[in-house]
């Protein structure tokens, strides 16, 4: 109860007017969540990057990520490099300026300085800022705001912590400008759709969406990685996110998951860690080691890393995917629509 009086008046304060809040010099896309963790942010951050990077308004635009960067060493605003390490940037913008090489990627927990500084670098000067997990970042308004919700972990059925996920108040998701369901099985008839728009109890009109997880082909974590243990039937699977679920679910169809290496969201990865990797494949010696995108980016910073290890050590790509191209086209044509056309100086 006092949790839930805290976000209430730290709402209220927001919403008239007694605290301040600052609007970015360019169009800005939040995308975030009212749960914590698991609902699947990177990825869609990484989907609308591609719905700009192939729209005609934007994909010729200088397009930018502003993250908070969780658990970075580095310190304020910072530009992350092509190859910049999940230690000093984060795993997830790492992550992306890995796979956008044409995207500039910005960690600064100061949201408004971020998209401040994003504007006023001469070079590369971003024309819109997708941000990355700042729907609780109120000091900064943005054009246009995304609720996520994760579809086996409905808010309707979460508290607020501690004793549930919640992070902010159910009643937030109304203030979006969308919600997208998430984690969907690959189809969902209309009537269930309709049950989800009560569930959550949206506004008449408030757009909802629905995704699914996506994954793609395994891909190694090392250059020195042998593509031929791809193939073995045995798996040991390594991961270090809020929830692998999905992930466990679908390497079963392919794989027997012989053992179970679970580490904290975030974790950061050491040379111990990576000595027990050796251990659990010298005990299965015809096992594959198989782990997630954002782990990958953790465990490439771990210094001397055992070359058994790096030679079985692999990694899903994950996608999130509408679920029709119809609902896919809807989501853009909202997406262009909210933004409107770029400004020309």
């Amino acid at each position: 109860m006092l949790y839930r009086i805290i976000l209430a008046l730290r709402h209220f304060a927001y919403d008239k007017g007694l605290k301040k809040v600052r609007h970015a010099s360019v169009p800005t896309i939040c995308v975030g969540n009212i749960a914590v963790g698991g609902t699947g942010k990177t990825p869609h951050t990484e989907m609308i990057l591609r719905q700009l990077l192939k729209s005609d308004n934007w994909a010729y635009r200088n397009i930018a990520v502003l993250s908070r960067g969780y658990k970075r060493r580095s310190k304020g605003f910072q530009i992350v490099p092509r190859d910049g390490s999940a230690t000093l940037y984060g795993d997830e913008p790492a992550q992306m300026a890995h796979k956008f090489p044409s995207v500039t990627v910005a960690v600064d927990k100061n949201r408004v300085r971020g998209c401040n500084n994003l504007t006023e670098v001469e070079e590369n000067k971003a024309d819109i800022i997708v941000l990355d997990d700042a729907f609780q970042y109120r000091k900064l308004a943005s054009t246009l705001s995304i609720v996520l919700v994760d579809y086996n972990r409905p808010v309707n059925k979460d508290h607020l912590m501690p004793w549930g996920h919640l992070r902010d108040l159910p009643s937030r998701m109304r203030k979006a400008d969308a919600v997208i369901l998430t984690k969907c099985p690959p189809y969902l008839d209309e009537w269930e759709k309709t049950q989800w728009r009560k569930k959550l109890g949206l506004k008449d009109g408030q757009p909802l969406f629905f995704t699914s997880v996506s994954y793609a082909a395994a891909e190694p974590v090392f250059p020195e990685a042998d593509p031929h243990y791809i193939y073995a039937q045995r798996l040991v699977l390594v991961t270090g996110i809020a929830n692998d679920a999905a992930l466990r679910s679908h390497l079963s169809d392919t794989y027997k998951i012989i053992r179970r290496m679970e580490f904290g969201d975030h974790h950061r990865y050491t040379r111990g860690d990576m000595h027990k990797l050796a251990s659990a494949i010298k005990e299965n010696p015809t096992a594959c080691l198989m782990t997630t995108e954002k782990d990958a980016q953790r465990m490439r910073d771990v210094k001397k890393v055992n070359d058994k290890v790096k030679l079985r050590l692999f990694y899903v790509p994950v996608q999130a995917t509408f679920l029709s191209p119809e609902e896919e086209a809807a989501f853009t044509a909202f997406l262009l629509e909210k933004l409107g056309a770029p400004v020309t100086e």
